[in-house]
């Protein structure tokens, strides 16, 4: 069977319209789930400074992991928009991509949690506060528990994404900031009977989320009829290796990509914690405005990977172009408006996850204000890297924008964090200038790969193959 109706190339209007249907269920979902992690923020930082700076060197390295591992089964979402786009039999395909996903999923979520164990070492060795490195310690040992939950939830968002579903991603992740909210509630505090945990509380609340994500996600599946005529679940211990390998050949680089981006933050983080609890708070609150920010973009990003991949499979360059330059134009242009929001109203976003006029979050908020400057400075390029890195991912060009990002902001954008906020009288500030010069690194070498795709012919697909007949993408 497979996905009818028939696709012309969309004018430029349409191809908004269509770019925008999807991105915006996915880009709220990610912000959703950024709220999910801004409650955990909002109640560690009632305990203090200390905890929330031992739970910002934990979440480092498993943000990190976690960010990584879903890129590599997230493979799976382009894999699915060509099968699509095609217009041969999708049900076998896409049903065999998932099941696959969701093997990689446990297989790399197993070898993650052993990763994350190897956070005591690494505070160690960067010279953290020995009391900070008990709290993180503690907090660690639980939280792990959550990451192959995740993934598992995670390859199945990108299931119900491309098959045209992704408000299904907002609804559940909406309903998980309530979870998260009532089991931080609960066991950091000791409220509704359960035990008062402090700190690891938050971790017990990330576990429950995750099983809950992971539940909602299954039913929702279920439920759905055009979602559950895939039986994904169906005959989930027959292997297909092919396609298992295909995943991991298209995702490695995509994940070792954000490995890269995503470790520059996590080191960043270990270079704050040198300066003191106060500098990495701020520094930990200020990222998170960031990060909710990039939400956006990395949702546009994750609604180009899909849309390009639609046409790519179709062969059909028009609309690969178009969709490419729609989702930049929206990923860039809302990015503008988060730039505006931290120079402006940077006391209204802090109030977010602290009380700013505080005395005794005076030290941290007077770091925070001066990393949002610079937060908003490099908002632009961080949504073109993000988008063009996505339009790339559409048409399966993973490798080199995997060096691309290594080279970005492992030299310009490490080297100049460390020699600014280490050889100077920066500090912090030059450790965000760092990043700044990583993001701006990656955009301009990502912009001109997407920019050059037809002479470096990223475009062709499958050559010698007869040219499908052509479908619509699913409707959002």
């Amino acid at each position: 069977m497979q996905d009818a109706s028939p696709l012309q190339t969309p004018g430029w209007r349409q191809e908004f319209a269509s770019t925008a249907a999807l991105a915006g269920p996915l880009a709220l979902a990610n912000l959703l789930q950024m709220l999910t992690y801004a409650v955990d923020v909002i109640f560690i930082a009632r305990l203090g400074d200390e905890q929330l700076a031992a739970s910002a060197l934990a979440v480092s390295l498993f943000g990190l992991l976690l960010w990584a591992l879903t890129a590599l089964t997230g493979a799976v979402a382009p894999l699915i928009a060509e099968a699509i786009g095609a217009g041969g039999p999708t049900l076998r395909p896409v049903r065999r991509s998932v099941r696959m996903a969701l093997w990689l999923s446990v297989i790399a979520g197993v070898g993650g949690t052993g990763l994350c164990l190897l956070l005591e070492p690494i505070m160690i060795v960067t010279g953290q506060q020995p009391d900070i490195i008990a709290l993180a310690k503690e907090y660690n040992y639980i939280i792990v528990i959550s990451l192959v939950p995740m993934l598992l939830a995670g390859a199945l968002r990108n299931f119900v994404s491309a098959l045209g579903r992704p408000i299904f991603a907002t609804a559940i992740t909406g309903a998980g900031i309530f979870v998260n909210a009532a089991a931080n509630y609960a066991f950091i505090f000791g409220n509704f009977g359960a035990p008062e945990l402090g700190l690891q509380g938050a971790a017990v609340a990330t576990i429950l989320t995750s099983l809950f994500t992971l539940g909602a996600y299954v039913l929702a599946i279920r439920l759905d009829a055009r979602l559950h005529r895939y039986h994904i679940f169906g005959r989930w211990w027959s292997p297909d290796w092919a396609r298992f390998w295909q995943i991991v050949r298209i995702g490695t680089p995509i994940a070792l990509t954000v490995t890269a981006e995503a470790g520059i933050f996590g080191a960043a983080a270990f270079l704050m914690g040198r300066f003191g609890a106060a500098e990495l708070a701020g520094h930990t609150v200020a990222l998170q405005l960031a990060a909710l920010a990039f939400q956006i973009p990395f949702g546009v990003s994750q609604a180009s990977t899909i849309r390009v991949g639609y046409f790519y499979g179709a062969r059909d360059r028009e609309g690969i172009r178009r969709a490419g330059w729609v989702a930049l134009a929206i990923g860039t242009g809302f990015m503008s408006l988060t730039a505006s929001a931290m120079v402006l109203a940077p006391y209204s976003l802090l109030s977010i996850y602290v009380d700013p006029y505080a005395a005794k979050n005076a030290a941290l908020v007077g770091f925070a204000l001066q990393y949002l400057v610079l937060a908003a400075a490099f908002q632009l390029v961080d949504g073109v890297q993000a988008v063009a890195a996505g339009n790339l991912r559409g048409l399966q060009d993973t490798r080199v924008p995997m060096w691309i990002a290594i080279f970005s902001y492992w030299v310009p954008g490490i080297g100049t964090a460390i020699g600014l906020g280490f050889y100077t009288p920066l500090a912090g500030t030059g450790v965000w200038i760092g990043l700044a010069t990583g993001l701006s690194f990656a955009a301009v070498l990502l912009l001109w790969r997407w920019v050059a795709r037809e002479r470096l012919d990223l475009t062709m697909r499958k050559i010698g193959e007869p040219v499908p007949e052509p479908v619509m993408p699913p409707a959002a």
